[in-house]
């Protein structure tokens, strides 16, 4: 158990949520980087214990899924054959309740199936009703949905086509090319909204808030325990202490699972209290079956809206 005193934890915790760096919260507040690192560790792990425990039996009318990249130790290209497989790429799913704007679910590991199937598993257990979902056009988001939410589930992707730009100018290297196109498909159910906006706004809130997926910087995550423990800070953060400009009130209080706006103090002794949760490698893969909805190949793609 961390013993620095409550204030002093609040303060370091604060910094965290808000973006600051782990040295820079040490120059900030004069605790050593190592204690900081040890505390985000313990009330990361249970944040996530306190988001499995209390973000349960929701209803929600829509939910937007998306994946946000990330990385562990080394990029991708860097990774050697013997390496462990925690290195390199580690994506975050989102799943993002449309209307309360509340983080329902979320997962980290590779962009494949396993951890796509069981990310939705996660949800199925968490979300009580049948909401509508949109999603991008990954491959492995229509068989998992069904699997776990039905085939008669209202459900739509949304696939935006980018210009190829090979920009050399400093000024435009890092720029995202111009949206050429926009393909929606309906892939099951009448959707009558078909859009990852939310989402995806979502995933910048998380690059601004998390200093670990700042890109271009020597800030990313060296180990995947403590990337995790840092998603699972900023997801409980999100939804339980920070007041959403739209809402007027935190996404948690939209949705019904509590009554006041928590504040980091509460958020601290609530997370220490609980047990940590498991680590991503002991999470056992969900079972990957063929989807008949992916057989059929039956998907009715329109573009502008569903009609």
């Amino acid at each position: 158990m961390n013993t620095l005193p409550r204030d002093r934890q609040i303060q370091a915790i604060a910094s965290l949520c808000e973006g600051v760096s782990i040295r820079a919260t040490e120059r900030l507040t004069g605790i050593h980087r190592d204690t900081i690192m040890r505390l985000g560790v313990q009330v990361g792990q249970g944040c996530a214990t306190l988001h499995d425990r209390l973000m349960r039996q929701l209803h929600v009318n829509r939910i937007e899924i998306d994946e946000i990249w990330s990385y562990v130790g080394k990029k991708r290209q860097h990774v050697k054959p013997g390496d462990s497989w925690e290195l390199g790429d580690q994506y975050v799913f989102i799943a993002l309740a449309d209307s309360a704007k509340a983080i329902v679910g979320y997962r980290i590991g590779k962009r494949d199936g396993v951890t796509t199937h069981g990310f939705i598993s996660d949800l199925r257990q968490r979300v009580v009703n049948e909401p509508e979902f949109s999603s991008d056009a990954f491959t492995q988001y229509p068989s998992a949905v069904e699997a776990y939410f039905g085939d008669r589930i209202a459900y739509g992707t949304i696939e935006k086509h980018y210009s190829v730009t090979h920009a050399k100018e400093a000024s435009r290297r890092y720029s995202p090319g111009h949206v050429v196109d926009v393909t929606k498909s309906r892939i099951s159910g009448r959707p009558t909204h078909i859009s990852t906006s939310y989402v995806e706004r979502q995933n910048l809130t998380i690059r601004m808030q998390q200093r670990r997926f700042t890109r271009l910087t020597n800030a990313f995550s060296k180990k995947l325990g403590n990337h995790a423990a840092a998603v699972a800070l900023y997801a409980a953060h999100y939804n339980f202490c920070r007041v959403h400009e739209t809402l007027r009130l935190t996404p948690a209080m939209q949705l019904g699972v509590t009554d006041h706006v928590w504040t980091i103090a509460e958020l601290i002794e609530a997370a220490l209290k609980g047990e940590p949760s498991a680590p991503p490698s002991s999470i056992p893969p969900a079972p990957l079956s063929p989807s008949p909805l992916q057989r059929r190949l039956s998907f009715k793609v329109i573009k502008g809206g569903v009609s």
